[in-house]
């Protein structure tokens, strides 16, 4: 697998965020785990983090840390996140400690309230999404926020928003700070499943620590 990770820096308001193309090969393999995971009742539940989410949602389980290397995973998110602090213009880290990955299998009138992360860095990616979001109640509303990620900081001004609304799609991975508040919108009018993985992680202190030497 190349380390030749596509990335796209997004900086809509304060905080940057980073857009990376998880490959398909990695897709594969995470999906092929789940669907493994989710047959095996003794794992699922030996792996089940429902109790630590804030997620309405029908399942969420921990990836094993013997899966996140043999996969390739934890290196994708290692060299992500060192592309990412890098092109945002932040000091090089050598430090990338995984505390946790875990999915959410999302399912029709489900949700994910508004919460932050804990580490310094987090992130979510789509493995699987629903062939329709559904419609809006109101079809008169011009923006269909069905199934949407929705990430938020600050308050909004003239010339800066304070949301970043994001469609899922198979294989896009997003990476942002780990206090950076969002949520996700139920859909309606599917049986299909909305599938994502996601991550907790600390880096080099004295790179995350921005107010170090102002105390």
């Amino acid at each position: 697998m190349s380390d030749n990770f596509k990335l796209q820096v997004i900086r809509p308001f304060g905080p940057s965020i980073a857009k990376v193309q998880i490959p398909e090969e990695l897709v594969k393999k995470l999906n092929d785990y789940v669907d493994e995971t989710i047959k095996d009742e003794k794992k699922s539940k030996e792996q089940d983090q429902g109790k630590k989410l804030v997620g309405n949602v029908t399942q969420e389980f921990k990836l094993d840390n013997k899966f996140l290397d043999s996969s390739g995973f934890l290196k994708f998110l290692g060299v992500s996140v060192q592309n990412w602090i890098k092109a945002s213009g932040s000091s090089s880290i050598t430090k990338f400690d995984i505390l946790d990955s875990w999915i959410v299998r999302q399912f029709k009138n489900e949700f994910n309230p508004i919460h932050w992360h804990s580490g310094h860095v987090s992130g979510v990616g789509y493995l699987k999404v629903p062939k329709t979001w559904g419609e809006n109640i109101q079809e008169t509303k011009r923006v269909n926020k069905n199934g949407r990620l929705e990430l938020i900081h600050g308050t909004r001004m003239f010339l800066s928003q304070s949301t970043f609304c994001v469609e899922p799609r198979v294989g896009d991975f997003y990476f942002f700070p780990n206090y950076m508040m969002h949520a996700v919108y139920p859909f309606l009018e599917s049986g299909d499943e909305r599938r994502s993985v996601s991550f907790n992680a600390n880096i080099d202190d004295k790179v995350y620590n921005v107010y170090r030497g102002y105390l």
